[in-house]
């Protein structure tokens, strides 16, 4: 859940630099809105390499290259891009905002906040600052500053797709579904049909949406048409496969979630992959998958963006190791508050049987209304352990 929010980021303005790419300098078709971003990019500082704002611009086209693949080489890339800017200008203001948007990316949000709020003070109207003190504040659990943050975008410029965005997601946090969908289609509206990646992105989150509303022929629908404007799209490939599974179809969800892995080689892929398996009854193709997916695990989790939810819900529920699940759940409230790791941490005092606890904690994560199937069906495994 945290990647589904994090690449949310720079929507709004990957959005504006693809337009200018393709305004200035039209490409072939098969090229992606951030390829048309980087080759731009890249056009530009041939002819002036000593100008630091293509700089960062280019780290800008890989961040959203890294959006569109999930390979973090492209963070590297942006990362190495972003050295030359600040080599040439010193801590500028849109270098800066990069920077903040790569931690985001990275889930290093208490660090990501505090230069965001920096670049605030500096220039309190700028709205996707606040986009990103919005991103931050929701993933260290801080909701009611990420609302104000989010308000604060759509008070300054009403209607920008970016802070669309941040308003369908805390409305999901919220429960108001409903809402949500609301701000998630007025947001598609104003995209850019050449926006294809966007496009995409914006339909899978209402497939998510439908999804955790029990809706799941629509949910269906939205995904389909994601995969139509952006093919093997690796967020859609994930998104439909869990509404496979909520349809009971799970020897399609494995095939989908196999695929995903292909595409994006990471831990919480392989995760989805087990559960499906365990689901369809392939019990020792799932025990393997398992198995593969801890060692992955394992060496991710010293990572800040790591798959240590899945990691805990394995521990609980499949190794039944609830120790482990414990610790590592504690080392992940030291991180942040967000609603899906209280439910992680209420899960792990639970699987240790500590019933009390688990439903107080438990109790903290349903307290912003979330609707969400899963934390709901711990919440009421607790509450049935606690009666």
């Amino acid at each position: 859940m945290t990647r589904r929010l994090a690449f949310s980021l720079y929507l709004a303005a990957a959005a504006t630099t693809a337009i200018r790419a393709q305004q200035a300098a039209p490409a072939p078709v098969a090229l992606t809105p951030a390829e048309i971003a980087i080759h731009k990019a890249q056009g530009d500082l041939a002819k002036n390499p000593t100008h630091y704002p293509y700089y960062n611009s280019l780290a800008m086209a890989y961040a959203r290259r890294e959006r569109e693949t999930s390979d973090p080489v492209y963070y590297g890339k942006a990362e190495e891009t972003l050295k030359k800017s600040f080599a040439i200008q010193p801590d500028n203001f849109d270098g800066l905002k990069v920077e903040t948007l790569l931690l985001l990316g990275h889930c290093e949000f208490a660090k990501a906040l505090e230069i965001a709020k920096k670049l605030n003070k500096q220039t309190p109207d700028d709205v996707a600052v606040y986009g990103y003190i919005s991103d931050a504040d929701a993933e260290l659990g801080n909701y009611k500053d990420a609302v104000d943050a989010a308000q604060w975008m759509l008070n300054l410029r009403p209607g920008n797709i970016a802070g669309l965005i941040r308003a369908g997601y805390l409305r999901e946090i919220y429960g108001d579904l409903e809402g949500a969908m609301e701000v998630l289609r007025m947001a598609y509206d104003a995209t850019p049909f050449q926006e294809s990646e966007d496009r995409a992105w914006l339909l899978t989150q209402m497939a998510h949406v439908k999804l955790i509303g029990g809706d799941l022929k629509n949910a269906e629908m939205f995904a389909n048409n994601a995969l139509s404007a952006f093919p093997n799209y690796h967020y859609t490939l994930e998104s439909l496969g869990q509404i496979r599974m909520a349809q009971r179809r799970y020897t399609e969800a494995a095939a989908l979630f196999q695929k995903l892995y292909a595409a994006v080689p990471r831990a919480e892929s392989l995760f989805a992959l087990g559960e499906a398996l365990s689901m369809d009854g392939k019990k020792e193709e799932a025990a393997k998958t398992f198995g593969e997916f801890e060692r992955q695990a394992l060496k991710e989790s010293a990572l800040a963006d790591n798959a240590n939810h899945e990691l805990i819900a394995y521990y609980a529920d499949y190794a039944k190791e609830p120790a482990k699940a414990l610790r590592l759940a504690e080392q992940e409230l030291a991180r942040r508050h967000d609603v899906y790791t209280l439910d992680s941490y209420a899960w792990s005092l639970a699987a240790t049987s500590d019933y009390a606890r688990a439903q107080a904690e438990m109790q903290k994560a349903l307290a912003t209304g979330v609707k969400d199937p899963r934390i709901l069906e711990h919440a009421s495994a607790i509450g049935q352990r606690v009666e």
